[in-house]
């Protein structure tokens, strides 16, 4: 059955419109002043001021420009709060993204050929193949994407490799990577299914691949450093420390000194394909071919948000994957559900419910940053601090307020020390995980 709009129907639509006492005075305001403005609600500005009875000194606020590495800055991020407190290095500090970029880049480019490889019998309309094809590289990730690169590659101070134009602008640059990737597809699957090619034709085909794309990320970034000199002054007394020719793995163990398999991935995807206190990950998703595998445990919220305060309490800020865009003020630094009253404004249901939403394509993570406090009235969270990658000069100085109902409706991943967890969720994050779909949107900050 089928329903087509009738001039009767549209007549109707119009009579309900005109009868409305408010139409005209809503109509006037909101294509003067456009949605968001017509439905925003200062209510949140006083609902969400910045102190927190938990709120930890972090520094200044990193700026990941015209580029999708929120998940590369948050990560960095939580380990320079720890150096900083370590070692007394200035607000300024920072770790080099633009590294981290560049390795994880061409690490994408080998896992993408990998995958091409192994999806080279099915037909290039597949869903798999289509979906590896929408986007054979971009500039986002996970959190164990990024421990697999340092487990590979280490880390260096922002001073051994500064940031580039393509680094702060990578639009360009996926295009021609991504142009090159779906170019060398095309060669791949022919050697496969038309010639029939041995293994050693396809790694030597692949190596070839693989040394124009070094190229082109090098021309891009720069060469990355493989051993440098760290120089830097206290923050407290100005005093001048230098350490010379270190090799980006010598630089991780002596300065930020984390085992990166203490730090474990949790969601809270309430969908009823994710059971709570199972394991997950994405298929075809990662970076290194043979590196850290993506695992996540799925807790329900109030678990979810009892770990991550209890590190804060810890005095160790917190990794986390959200919904940013969703009612979001980016200027003033609020993330509330209050924020905007669209349902008000239209007089419309909007409601759905967290899974519905992750089901029906309504949200998903798009965004990562770094919980760096929390505001507890009788032992329970009621707003959350968050540093953002986007600059000083939104939010206070970088800062976001967030909600606690908008954590609930909004945030899905976190990141949380081993030492967090019970024995309980130790033996359950241990468990061997299920495997979802690699359009799952527990994959999508990749």
């Amino acid at each position: 059955m089928s329903f087509a709009i009738s001039n009767d129907d549209i007549a109707n639509f119009r009579a309900d419109y005109d009868n409305r006492r408010d139409s005209q005075v809503l109509e006037r305001a909101v294509t003067k002043n456009g949605v968001r403005n017509a439905s925003f609600d200062w209510h949140s500005i006083k609902d969400n001021d910045p102190h927190f009875s938990i709120d930890l000194k972090t520094g200044n606020v990193a700026d990941q420009k015209q580029s999708g590495r929120c998940w590369m800055f948050a990560a960095l991020n939580t380990m320079r709060h720890d150096m900083q407190q370590k070692f007394n290095l200035p607000d300024n500090f920072e770790l080099s993204q633009s590294y981290q970029f560049f390795w994880d880049k061409f690490e994408k480019a080998n896992y993408f050929y990998e995958n091409v490889l192994k999806t080279a019998k099915k037909d290039a309309d597949s869903r798999k193949v289509a979906w590896l094809m929408a986007a054979p590289q971009s500039d986002g990730g996970q959190w164990d994407m990024l421990c697999a690169l340092i487990e590979k590659y280490g880390v260096v101070p922002k001073t051994a490799m500064p940031e580039s134009f393509n680094s702060n602008n990578s639009r360009g640059i996926n295009e021609v990577l991504n142009n090159k990737l779906r170019h060398d597809a095309v060669i791949l699957r022919k050697m496969v299914n038309e010639d029939n090619a041995s293994d050693d034709e396809l790694n030597t085909a692949r190596q070839k691949m693989l040394n124009e794309v070094y190229r082109i990320l090098a021309y891009a970034f720069g060469e990355p450093a493989t051993h440098f000199d760290f120089e830097y002054r206290t923050k407290k007394d100005n005093e001048y420390h230098r350490d010379a020719n270190l090799t980006p793995q010598e630089f991780f163990k002596k300065y930020v000194g984390w085992n990166l398999e203490d730090y474990v991935s949790i969601i809270q995807a309430p969908t009823a394909d994710k059971e709570y206190h199972k394991t997950y990950t994405i298929d075809m998703l990662g970076n290194v071919v043979g590196g850290r595998q993506i695992k996540h445990l799925n807790l329900p919220m109030d678990e979810f948000k009892q770990l991550a305060i209890d590190q804060l309490k810890g005095g160790e800020s917190v990794w986390f994957g959200s919904d940013v865009v969703k009612y979001s003020e980016t200027k003033l630094g609020i993330m509330a559900l209050n924020t905007y009253l669209y349902s008000e404004l239209f007089d419309v249901d909007l409601d759905m419910t967290k899974a519905q939403m992750l089901d029906y394509g309504q949200s998903m993570m798009d965004h990562a940053m770094v919980l760096t406090g929390v505001d507890l009235v009788d032992d329970q969270p009621t707003k959350w601090r968050v540093e953002n990658s986007w600059g000083n000069k939104v939010g206070h100085k970088g800062y976001f307020v967030m909600s606690d109902d908008w954590m609930d409706q909004y945030c899905f991943q976190i990141v949380i020390n081993k030492k967090y967890l019970s024995d309980k969720l130790l033996k359950e994050q241990a468990q061997e995980p299920i495997v979802l779909k690699p359009w799952d949107p527990m994959g999508t900050l990749a």
